[in-house]
């Protein structure tokens, strides 16, 4: 195995030395162990961008840990949507932690940066893995460090949203687990491409088993999600917890829409007999109700933080919409406008900070308050946000739905997905419009208290920017950014290649073939 072959390892183990090293340089050197957080989320993002381009060539490459062949050892797959993916992880770690480092959020807590990194390796490894059960467990690291990082910075509020997010997630766990220990007593099996071959020969009495397994995992890949009504928990987990925290948090529900996209097509697809397209009946209606509460949500919402909680529900919603139709181009569609949308969710966060900061007393309440210290700045930060986030021209988000609304034209449901996708995007647009003129725009009473909050420093805007940089970025490139959707896509839905992929070499190392 070469070196090349050996970097596949790369994004799960270098967030782990990174939180081990800085856990034990932050007692005494504080400045040093941001410093080194943040270069193992550069090198992350760097190792990301490599294997990135190693995908580029449409072939996908296994790495058996320990040298264990599939489906009896743990393997990490690459392919084109696992490192888009870990593209997108690693853009948006490098952005949140620049961000925490310039306005000392970061030093709320002893142990933000390990919890980050550990964070960071959860996702990374949930994107690589092709097993199920180790996708449970990466699922499980990445939750254990997010449990942390809600309660960073603590508080009431604070510690109130977590106990029920921790509630919500272990329920989910546990629903995991019992997915997996019904696929595996009906198959023997949790290697996802061993699955793919298994589940059709499943005999004919154990078919409605195999439903209930299918559905059951897609459950909790829902909840995970928050799809309706499975949702409760994100608005009130996203908006109590500190924005640099949420920030990050904004890829957490779209690693349930990925694990959808992976899982779905490959196990539960065409070839699945008795359980082909489990989850089909009920996905599109929870999409349609998820889109619809979460852009109401961000025309109701009283606050930057909320409004932005509520537009990653709605974003998440508007994904499994198109999702829910289980086609090349609806899929493709699906992986350009999640990428804009969890970059559009965190840059709003990012900006509720940069607000909360400077309006000090007022917070980011939607109310009017006397002008203060980069309001005009601000202003233009969270305007570029919401024009993103509502789906608006220029930015990616229209491109966005311009091929959403393309792929689904001739779907059986399209009348009601055009105008479910339509409409909330007019929702945002009045949400965002009328949040943005009251804080920004609108005079305040003239007996309303002058603001005491200093001044920031430039550095803090440098995380906002950064990430309305990202998003330019995926509108100026929209067509080499859907031309890898595609291509993503249509690896998803060669269930054949991914099978041969991760087996082939396998069954090669035991009869002896070179």
């Amino acid at each position: 195995m070469t070196l090349a072959d050996q970097l596949v390892i790369g994004p799960v183990v270098l967030p782990a030395m990174t939180a081990a090293v800085a856990l034990l340089v932050m007692r005494r050197r504080r400045r040093l162990g941001a410093g080194i957080s943040l270069l193992g989320c550069i090198l992350t993002l760097l190792a990301a961008v490599t294997l990135f381009a190693q995908a580029s060539d449409g072939m996908i490459r296994t790495y058996p840990v320990g040298n264990w062949p599939a489906p009896f050892g743990i393997v990490l797959v690459l392919d084109r949507l696992s490192t888009g993916m870990l593209m997108l992880a690693g853009v948006l770690g490098v952005i949140v932690m620049v961000h925490a480092i310039a306005t000392g959020a970061d030093r709320r807590g002893w142990h933000f940066h390990p919890l980050f990194q550990f964070q960071l390796l959860g996702l990374n490894g949930a994107f690589l893995t092709g097993d199920l059960f180790n996708l449970f467990v990466f699922f499980e690291v990445l939750l254990i460090a997010s449990y942390g990082l809600m309660l960073h910075g603590q508080g009431a509020a604070r510690l109130k949203a977590g106990v029920a997010y921790v509630i919500v997630n272990i329920v989910g766990s546990a629903l995991f687990l019992i997915a997996l220990g019904l696929l595996y007593g009906l198959t023997g099996t949790l290697n996802m491409a061993d699955l793919a071959q298994r589940v059709a020969q499943v005999p004919p009495e154990d078919a409605g088993l195999i439903r209930a397994a299918g559905l059951l995992l897609t459950a909790v890949f829902a909840l995970k999600a928050a799809a309706v009504p499975l949702h409760l928990w994100l608005p009130r987990t996203y908006s109590a917890t500190m924005p640099v925290v949420a920030a990050f948090f904004a890829i957490m529900t779209k690693v349930g829409v990925y694990a959808m996209i992976r899982v779905v097509p490959l196990v539960f697809g065409a070839e699945a007999g008795a359980a082909a397209w489990v989850p089909s009946p009920w996905l599109l209606p929870a999409a349609l109700l998820t889109a619809a509460l979460g852009f109401a949500g961000v025309l109701a919402a009283r606050g930057l933080r909320e409004q932005a909680a509520f537009a990653v529900l709605g974003s998440t919603g508007t994904v499994m919409i198109v999702l829910s139709a289980w086609t090349q181009p609806t899929t493709a569609a699906t992986l350009y406008y999640l990428v804009q949308s969890t970059l559009a969710g965190a840059t709003l966060f990012l900006v509720a900070d940069v607000v909360l900061r400077l309006r000090g007393q007022y917070g980011d309440a939607a109310v009017a308050a006397p002008r203060f210290a980069g309001q005009q700045a601000a202003g233009l930060l969270f305007l570029a946000a919401a024009i993103a986030a509502a789906g608006l021209p220029p930015l990616s988000g229209f491109i966005g739905k311009l091929l959403m609304l393309r792929a689904t034209t001739g779907t059986a449901a399209q009348a009601v997905i055009w105008a479910t996708i339509l409409l909330t995007t007019l929702l945002a647009v009045i949400g965002f419009a009328r949040t943005g003129s009251t804080i920004f725009w609108k005079a305040a009473e003239p007996e309303a208290a002058a603001i005491t909050a200093a001044p920031l420093p430039r550095a803090a805007f440098l995380g906002p920017t950064l990430a309305i940089g990202a998003l330019v970025g995926w509108t100026i490139f929209a067509g080499p950014a859907s031309d890898w959707a595609g291509s993503a896509a249509h690896q998803v839905f060669d269930t054949d290649a991914y099978i041969g992929a991760v087996l082939e070499p396998a069954a090669a190392g035991r009869t002896g073939q070179p």
